[in-house]
């Protein structure tokens, strides 16, 4: 097990707090995603297959730390942008009625805490990505409003915004700490 995680945190690391900060929450969130179905069957009820169309973004979770040993401002931007995609895509097959629109959320704070200044644009680019997401999918979102029943997605809702909620606390703590890294110290 000693082995597995010093690997991880070699996969992991970066000389760039932020990066190392990014690669971690997609680490994290990859590793998380098989325990969505069973919450959603465990809380919510049968969904019939539906969450499991979020382990298609699982490897591209996996693959930001190797993309930002290549380009730091990719593996940092691609980490929301996958995030936006999973979303985008959960929506449409549990429907607006789920919350899981709410995952948007995270996914332009990301953004707008890993993106350095210098590279505006490319997060502009996607916390309005993120943000016409949500506009064009709420309440939009086609999937058969049968899957649960209204109690049954109340309960969803409530799964959704707790999910979002560690996300954003978890997210919001290893950013902190990344930019404390790399912040030059004060002076005297």
């Amino acid at each position: 097990m000693r082995r597995i995680v010093q690997r991880l945190a070699a996969y992991i690391h970066s000389d760039d707090p932020v990066a190392a900060a990014s690669n971690l929450i997609a680490v994290v969130v990859a590793i998380n995603q098989p325990f969505f179905p069973l919450s959603i069957h465990w809380l919510v009820g049968n969904d019939h297959g539906a969450s499991y169309v979020t382990f298609f973004s699982t490897p591209f979770f996996l693959a930001v730390p190797a993309i930002t040993r290549l380009s730091s401002l990719a593996g940092r931007a691609m980490l929301p942008l996958v995030g936006i995609v999973n979303t985008l895509a959960s929506a449409q097959a549990l429907g607006a009625a789920s919350g899981v629109e709410l995952f948007l959320c995270p996914c332009a704070m990301i953004a707008g805490m890993s993106l350095r200044q210098s590279e505006r644009f490319v997060m502009l680019g996607i916390v309005g990505l993120a943000l016409a997401g949500f506009v064009l999918l709420h309440d939009k979102a086609v999937a058969a409003s049968t899957l649960f029943s209204p109690a049954e997605y109340a309960n969803f809702v409530s799964l959704s915004v707790w999910s979002v909620a560690a996300l954003i606390a978890f997210a919001a703590l290893r950013y902190s700490s990344a930019l404390a890294q790399s912040a030059p110290p004060p002076k005297p």
